[in-house]
């Protein structure tokens, strides 16, 4: 389905039974609504009513021009303008990756739109700011920030058939032909791109604490974030909180782990 909100069009996967508690699902870079493909059978069977969508830059109806577009900001404002269009007071809310840190924010600053929280892969951004100040290790984990946000990195990433894309996408196997096709769209790319080139500390650098139930699912073999920020994350949670460790997998914890993932959404709206 498209919805319409903000001037812009989101591309919208909905699925479950229509009297359903309401989940948003919010993914990440360089993915897409399909990242939870393998999760929605769990939620749906549970009686959930499911909505994921394809943020700003990924759709073909909300990709504006220019890396200001792409603060973090307007993604928020994105979320609440997706619920009003679809008529919902509040919803679960299951990020990944950027969908993750789009959803700590709604979380935070707009408590009343956000049932529940399940944040996978990165944590409470005041939790990952510290570890940045205490942890060269986590520095060097960030790295590719700024690589990401340089002119050079569509090419980079397209260039050779998508090698660099596809090697970012090795541990789900065949899955990643779905994304590095996408990402051939016009535009898309730098769509995705120009949320790190928007970035700016200062953003979320206010950020308080969250007082909705909440669970952080993280991977032991993910890449970008390091265990200080992690266990920190509950430092930034007055309401109930758990963290989700899975071992064995990388930073694709929806499509390498929907089973684990599903029983942590599960476990967290209560169903």
């Amino acid at each position: 389905m498209q919805v319409k909100a903000r001037g812009l069009t989101f591309e919208v996967t909905e699925g479950g039974p229509e009297d359903g508690q309401p989940v948003l699902l919010l993914h990440g870079f360089p993915q897409d609504r399909r990242e939870f493909d393998l999760l929605l059978p769990r939620l749906h069977a549970a009686g959930l009513r499911t909505y994921a969508m394809d943020q700003r830059g990924y759709s073909p109806g909300a990709r504006p021009s220019g890396a200001g577009s792409y603060r973090i900001g307007e993604a928020v404002a994105d979320v609440l303008g997706v619920l009003d269009s679809l008529g919902i007071e509040s919803a679960h809310l299951v990020g990944h990756d950027w969908g993750a840190q789009v959803a700590w924010l709604v979380a935070g600053r707009h408590p009343e739109r956000v049932r529940t929280l399940t944040a996978v892969s990165v944590p409470h951004p005041r939790a990952m700011m510290l570890a940045l100040r205490v942890r060269p290790s986590q520095q060097a984990r960030l790295a590719y920030f700024q690589l990401f946000r340089s002119p050079v990195a569509e090419k980079l990433l397209l260039g050779g058939g998508a090698l660099v894309l596809r090697r970012m996408f090795g541990p789900i196997g065949p899955r990643a032909d779905l994304y590095v096709k996408a990402m051939r769209e016009p535009g898309r790319l730098t769509g995705g791109l120009n949320w790190y080139r928007a970035f700016r500390t200062a953003d979320v650098a206010d950020l308080g604490e969250i007082t909705v139930p909440t669970t952080f699912v993280w991977s032991d073999r993910d890449g970008v974030v390091g265990l200080t920020a992690v266990l920190r994350t509950a430092d930034w949670v007055s309401a109930d909180y758990q963290l989700v460790a899975i071992r064995g997998v990388s930073h694709w914890v929806p499509e390498q782990a929907p089973a684990e993932l599903a029983d942590a959404v599960l476990a967290r709206i209560g169903v």
